[in-house]
């Protein structure tokens, strides 16, 4: 690959997801050589498992009491990896590059009144004119207050205050295709010369009673035991594992990072994103026509990290365009091991392929009865994401060499 001053790549990486924070936790996980197991909580949302918010010392990267209590965990976890992110590239300290740092947040809605939600329930189970019972209650039991709390582009306002990260700030909302499309955005800027470091990611807390009933409206999460991501075709439930993560990366242009001495893991050659409709082969076709054109003269030695949910149907669908696009590399199931994060999926995806190329890591099945062993590391990484309702996914990174 040819270098060029405004080839975008990652500078950053701040991690956080059931297994632990940080990026050295989850080295391990994809240079050990034993097959990674899954951190599950089965028991206190039965019968959905998950993978659970990590053990996490919060002031370490949110300082001030204060700060902390006006968040909620999702908000909390976004600052907190993005911190994680800005220490791991360099960063953190550097009033002025920080001042003129751009920032694209994927965020959810924020977390429910679960006392309303259940009271809103409990009464539509007596009355037939629901849309007036919602009117209804929301008018009488809602606080303004905690409404003000779950505005979504508050995890970006919290990052600047935080972090003092006060260049441009977008936020996007959409699930899945919210972490693709803040992503996406981010490279076309940087490459476009609009823009020459950003700080991009996501958070989703998994541990959470209202998630459940936003998923299970369309009888999405798995149900039962755990089982690995690409057995779950004939399992209990929906086959989808919600799990907590917290993914931001720092972005930046070739000249920029070169410039003032920065690390690269890897270089993204090219993002994608779309959504459509996806019967009758519309979702077969189209993300095939995108895996194809980002693994273009790639070579042979890929690894892919797919972001599959494990919904049934819909993952099988996205392991056989993969197999007839990709059928010499190795394929990693990530969502297996760290659960469906929705905003913060893609990002999650990127920073753990990123991790992987630039360690040169031979990485482990993270499912063995499904994946196949790799030979030696890989030069290159797909990294895919499927919305469990809507939008897909696909990016390409090269190593560094």
């Amino acid at each position: 690959m040819t270098k060029k001053p405004n080839d975008v790549v990652i500078t950053g990486i701040g991690i956080v997801t059931s297994h632990g924070t940080g990026k050295d936790v989850h080295l391990d996980l994809i240079k050990s050589g034993a097959t990674p197991q899954p951190v599950l909580e089965a028991e206190r949302f039965a019968p959905y498992p998950i993978h659970p918010l990590p053990e996490i010392d919060w002031s370490t990267q949110i300082p001030k009491r204060g700060d902390q209590r006006q968040m909620e965990n999702w908000q909390r976890l976004g600052v907190y990896a993005a911190g994680l992110a800005l220490d791991d590239a360099g960063l953190k300290d550097d009033a002025d590059l920080c001042g003129t740092m751009d920032m694209i947040v994927a965020a959810g809605g924020g977390e429910r009144d679960i006392a309303v939600d259940t009271l809103i329930i409990d009464e539509g189970l007596k009355r037939n004119d629901r849309a007036e019972l919602v009117n209804e209650k929301l008018t009488t039991e809602l606080r303004p207050t905690l409404f003000l709390a779950q505005l979504s582009n508050l995890l970006a306002g919290n990052i600047s205050i935080v972090h003092k990260v006060t260049g441009s700030s977008r936020t996007f909302m959409g699930e899945e295709a919210a972490g693709i499309s803040a992503v996406a955005t981010a490279y076309s800027r940087i490459l476009a010369g609009q823009s020459t470091h950003q700080l991009v990611g996501g958070a989703f807390v998994a541990d959470r009673d209202d998630i459940f009933l936003m998923v299970e409206g369309t009888n999405a999460h798995a149900t039962g035991d755990w089982q690995p991501l690409w057995q779950r075709e004939a399992g209990a439930g929906g086959g989808l594992v919600l799990g907590t993560v917290g993914a931001f990366l720092v972005m930046e242009s070739r000249a920029h990072a070169e410039a003032r001495g920065a690390h690269i893991y890897a270089t993204l050659t090219s993002i994608e994103g779309d959504r459509g409709k996806r019967e009758n082969g519309g979702f077969e076709k189209r993300l095939g026509r995108m895996i194809g054109d980002a693994a273009n003269d790639a070579g042979d030695d890929l690894v892919v990290f797919s972001g599959a949910s494990g919904l049934h149907g819909l993952t099988a669908g996205e392991r056989s365009v993969l197999t007839d696009k990709l059928p010499k590399a190795a394929l990693r199931g990530y969502s297996g091991l760290v659960g469906q994060s929705m905003e913060a999926q893609f990002p999650v995806g990127l920073a753990l392929a990123a991790l992987a190329l630039d360690q040169k890591a031979v990485v482990p099945a993270f499912d063995p009865a499904a994946e196949g062993a790799m030979t030696g590391p890989a030069s290159g990484a797909i990294v895919t994401t499927v919305g469990y309702v809507r939008g897909e996914g696909v990016a390409r990174l090269a190593a560094e060499v």
